[in-house]
């Protein structure tokens, strides 16, 4: 399995964001400067965890990015398939093989492998991250 940069990019952008929301919006620039992330690539993220309703955005001068809801409710799934789209194993082995018999079974545990990733990444709430 591989994590697109991205979505890494999503997830430490969130992760800063449920940081210090309660000061007050969180600025794309402030998240940008600090991990050293190219500002229009992060806005285009950014934007797409609003369209998912993970982040709210507010224009203006107190403008920034806020948390849709409370940490405890934000899965990391929610943030990589707000990024990255849905999780699924892409493979169709069985249909490249004609339906060999190993190609099937391979084809199973890489979708077996695929729902227990998922199965962790759902369970794992944004706010366990941030308790020290």
């Amino acid at each position: 399995m591989k994590i697109s940069r991205s979505t890494g990019y999503a997830l430490v952008a969130v992760g800063y964001i449920a940081q210090y929301y309660k000061e007050g919006a969180v600025l794309a620039s402030r998240v940008s400067k600090q991990y050293n992330i190219p500002l229009e690539y992060l806005l285009k993220i950014l934007q797409q965890l609003v369209r998912a309703n993970v982040l709210r955005s507010k224009r203006g001068p107190r403008g920034g990015f806020f948390l849709a809801r409370p940490a405890e409710n934000v899965t990391l799934l929610e943030i990589i398939e707000a990024v990255d789209g849905p999780m699924f194993s892409h493979l169709q082995l069985a249909e490249q093989t004609n339906n060999e018999p190993f190609s099937l079974k391979m084809e199973k545990v890489c979708q077996q492998a695929t729902e227990k990733v998922r199965e962790i990444f759902a369970a794992a709430k944004l706010g366990d991250t941030l308790a020290g």
